[in-house]
């Protein structure tokens, strides 16, 4: 563990893995493989040395957090109270790179807090599902900006955190889908108030501009899935790889239309998608944002967690 004048204390992975305590590990192989993303290596060792802690660091958050709220309840008094008497929903915010892994920490995070008894109820909601549709971006000139900061209704994003902080009985979003590339017509997503909400996407750090209120300002919490962008490039260059050979080969496909390419034309595709929008909107946008973290997750070149960046109370 290295200690210095920062506000963060770092944690080498050996150091961290045994910040696990005692706590259990709750799910199989199998649960494990259902949940991992496309190209990531995540096993059951990964999870006890680093996602475990992490789950019970953040089930300590949790109960820190309800005692707060607690307090302020009993100070306003009864005919005051803010939740009607329930504990309010935690809020808890995964930001980082496209193809970094994020989704999967999301959802393995989800399937850890969910089964603690003192909060069962956990859904996970994605960012994308409040980007503008493609006729919009389009109509806006913007569809080459599909996910940096404009491409995203954000006050409607900010409409549904905040009633879910706020603890509306029910919060309904639009779903997006990553096949047809665009948000479904008629679709949604229902959110019954949780006891833990995850925001899962590349922006949910990014600061609002000056007198208005940011994403982040809801979150209870939030981590940062770090990793060298030299990394990330290959991860994404072995992603879109793999999607040609499995998911682009659906003629729903919104990117059905790159099957008839060669290998050596995908990767070239990735490469210039990679150089000319992910890594503009990664240097630009979402790195930016690694600071205002609570906890960051550094992997190595295997995708595996490297040390941890946590910051001090």
């Amino acid at each position: 563990m290295k200690t210095s004048s920062t506000p963060y204390v770092e944690l080498d992975r050996e150091v961290w893995r045994e910040l696990r305590a005692t706590t259990p590990l709750p799910l199989t192989g199998g649960e494990l493989d259902e949940l991992r993303g496309l190209g990531d290596p995540i096993d059951l060792d990964e999870v006890r040395d680093v996602y475990l802690p992490l789950s019970r660091l953040l089930h300590l958050y949790v109960a820190a957090t309800r005692t707060r709220h607690a307090a302020i309840e009993e100070f306003l008094g009864a005919s005051e109270r803010t939740t009607g008497g329930s504990p309010m929903p935690f809020v808890l915010g995964v930001a980082g790179s496209v193809a970094v892994g994020k989704s999967t920490v999301s959802r393995l995070l989800r399937l850890l807090l969910a089964r603690w008894q003192d909060h069962p109820r956990v859904e996970l909601v994605g960012t994308d599902n409040f980007l503008y549709p493609n006729a919009v971006l389009e109509e806006r000139g913007i569809m080459h900006r599909k996910g940096f900061p404009e491409s995203y209704d954000r006050k409607a994003l900010l409409r549904f955190v905040s009633g879910i902080k706020a603890g509306e009985p029910e919060m309904t979003v639009p779903v997006y889908s990553h096949l047809e590339y665009d948000i479904v017509k008629g679709a949604s997503q229902t959110v019954h108030r949780p006891d833990i909400l995850i925001l899962e996407g590349i922006n949910v750090l990014q600061q609002a501009p000056t007198g208005r209120l940011a994403v982040s300002d809801f979150f209870d919490f939030s981590v940062y899935v770090d990793a060298r962008v030299d990394d990330i490039r290959r991860w994404y260059s072995d992603r879109l790889l793999a999607l040609w050979r499995t998911a682009f080969t659906d003629p729903s496909s919104y990117f059905h239309k790159f099957t008839h390419l060669s290998k050596e034309d995908v990767l070239a595709f990735a490469k210039e998608v990679w150089t000319d929008v992910n890594e503009v909107n990664l240097v630009e946008n979402i790195e930016p944002t690694r600071g205002r973290a609570t906890l960051v997750l550094r992997k190595g070149s295997d995708h595996a967690v490297r040390s941890v960046r946590l910051r001090k109370p």
